[in-house]
């Protein structure tokens, strides 16, 4: 169960990368927008199953998940597929979907040996919630949520991470967030490779998905493509880390270099014509951090 649960949400997650599904849920919730309610059922059936065979399940939970489902689901459903590029009701349907998670709602109705798993199908109903509400019925211009189209998607994010990897670096060691360089020890090419792609998907796509495709992205299509947006969507990526260790919390050393590093990948992702280029310069300096430091 620990291998297949992540496998299907990345699946799912992943599917959304290609144009014809997308295209496909576009058209069929658009022509009857009622099945849209099928979505948070069989989500919250699926979690529900998970917490059950971990022995997990009770009555407060199910309550939690029934509307951390059926609420975001509703809104947009109530707005509309046609409300507009962004509005203040997207808005909050993205702090539905984004909140809950990172304040780990519900951690104590779920015994210790289950909340693990539990987090990762958390996150996986989050991410499959956003990509068909708003990839697919809300088609929400700028997402960019698709495969690379351009040659740049691929240089962009090696320029920015050989331009912001020195500087995450000396102000990670003079805040004391990061050791003395300790080098790749016995690290093999293979298994870096390995770390990156781990890195990649647990880490820097679901991140970018919510901070840039959604968050960032939102703030562009609401007051523009500015280097004050770009400041804002990195100062919201940088206090999302608040509550990360492994210094104590709230941990300002973390929230000053995500905020940092939170810039550099927004303005890759204002670059480019996929969210691809974002997630690897993400997946690149959190590699860095893991092999090096």
């Amino acid at each position: 169960m620990r291998t297949w649960v992540p496998a299907v949400f990345l699946a799912i997650v992943l599917a959304f990368l290609l144009p014809p599904i997308p295209a496909l849920v576009k058209k069929k919730l658009r022509s009857r927008p009622g099945p849209i309610f099928a979505l948070p059922a069989l989500l919250t059936a699926a979690f529900c199953f998970i917490a059950w065979r971990l022995d997990a399940l009770n009555f407060p939970l199910v309550l939690l998940i029934v509307a951390y489902t059926l609420v975001p689901t509703v809104c947009i459903f109530v707005q509309g597929a046609d409300a507009g590029a962004a509005t203040w009701l997207d808005m909050a349907v993205i702090l539905m979907l984004w909140l809950p998670v990172e304040l780990n709602l519900g951690a104590r109705w779920i015994p210790r040996h289950a909340q693990g798993l539990l987090h990762t199908a958390a996150y996986g109903t989050a991410l499959t919630l956003a990509l068909v509400l708003f990839l697919g019925f809300r088609g929400m211009k700028g997402m960019k949520y698709n495969l690379p189209t351009r040659v740049m998607d691929f240089v962009d994010p090696l320029i920015a991470y050989l331009a912001i990897a020195p500087v995450l670096i000396a102000l990670g060691l003079a805040l004391g967030f990061l050791p003395w360089w300790h080098g790749p020890g016995n690290l093999s090419a293979a298994g870096a490779a390995k770390t990156f792609g781990l890195i990649f998907v647990a880490t820097a796509l679901p991140e970018e998905i919510l901070f840039r495709s959604l968050m960032q992205n939102w703030l562009m299509q609401k007051f523009g493509s500015t280097t004050g947006v770009l400041i804002v969507a990195s100062l919201i990526f940088g206090c999302a880390h608040l509550n990360n260790g492994p210094q104590p919390l709230p941990n300002w050393r973390y929230m000053i270099l995500a905020t940092v590093a939170g810039f550099a990948y927004g303005k890759v992702f204002q670059r480019a014509s996929s969210a691809i280029a974002s997630m690897t310069l993400h997946a690149l300096v959190d590699a860095t951090k893991h092999v090096f430091f």
